[in-house]
């Protein structure tokens, strides 16, 4: 298999089978504790963070590029995953009565995490076809927004490694494939619950991480036209991942299980992650 068909087949199973097995679970709508969640996303973040910092910015530095390019870039990558967050959270946030002012910024418990709230708060409208299924789609658009600069990651995990899939790369992949199990949950459940077939729903809810190929062709297409472009690719991807982790992962991950158990599962993932990178 060439360079691209790797990295295209990497990354479909990352975007395309880790947000429709989300949306599988969706479809069957079985949770997990808060606790058990909680810990495999602190670890999930432990590792990303160290691919991130002790990786990929240090390839973005390696180039020769001036560390302001670097920053700028990661600093974009901060932004974009910010604003679209934000469109997600406009949409659905005022559906919920007790998510007010006074309410964290983020998900608190599973039920948030995966928008089935949301989708309680329209039975008890009574509310249960066309705006749930438009919910669903809007829902879905906005993840397979999110789900590009999450494939640049890879991408440019992959030109910096001249195009070979290395650990890092291969682990970023894994990770965003899990961290976007909870996302296909939040778009198939409003699909299905307005009315579409189940398979029809965990069709469209894997779709929507397509995506995220797009972002890692991108994103290995700018990392592999000079140093200046892997250095541009490298910092966003790294931004965009250092907000997932630090705007959604963390935040999520302590409010959800109020322990200090969190902070050793971080720390943990964290010397997974130079396991990964150095071994």
């Amino acid at each position: 298999m060439g360079i691209l068909g790797t990295l295209i087949l990497t990354t479909a199973i990352s975007g395309v089978v880790g947000t429709g097995l989300g949306g599988l679970i969706g479809a069957l709508f079985r949770k997990d504790s808060n606790k058990t969640v909680s810990l495999l996303l602190s670890f999930a973040g432990g590792v990303m963070l160290s691919v991130v910092c002790f990786d990929l910015i240090q390839e973005a530095i390696a180039t020769g590029t001036h560390i302001f390019i670097v920053i700028t870039s990661i600093l974009t990558g901060v932004a974009i995953i910010y604003i679209l967050n934000y469109l997600i959270d406009k949409r659905t946030n005022p559906e919920v009565p007790h998510i007010n002012k006074e309410h964290p910024q983020t998900a608190d418990n599973l039920d948030e995490l995966i928008h089935s709230d949301h989708l309680e708060q329209h039975y008890k409208k009574k509310d249960k076809g066309f705006s749930l299924f438009i919910a669903g789609i809007v829902m879905a658009s906005a993840i397979a927004l999110h789900n590009v600069p999450e494939g640049m990651t890879i991408g440019a995990s992959y030109a910096s490694n001249d195009g070979v899939m290395g650990s890092a790369a291969l682990m970023l992949a894994i990770l965003i494939g899990l961290h976007n199990i909870p996302e296909g949950m939040a778009v198939s459940v409003p699909l299905i619950s307005g009315g579409m077939h189940k398979a029809k729903a965990v069709l469209i809810t894997a779709l929507s991480g397509a995506p995220t190929i797009i972002g890692a062709l991108f994103g290995y297409w700018l990392g592999d036209i000079g140093d200046l472009g892997l250095a541009i690719s490298l910092g966003f991807a790294s931004g965009a991942m250092l907000y997932v982790v630090f705007g959604e992962i963390f935040p999520q991950s302590i409010l959800m299980y109020r322990s200090k158990r969190p902070a050793f599962f971080t720390i943990l993932g964290v010397m997974v992650g130079l396991l990964i990178i150095y071994a």
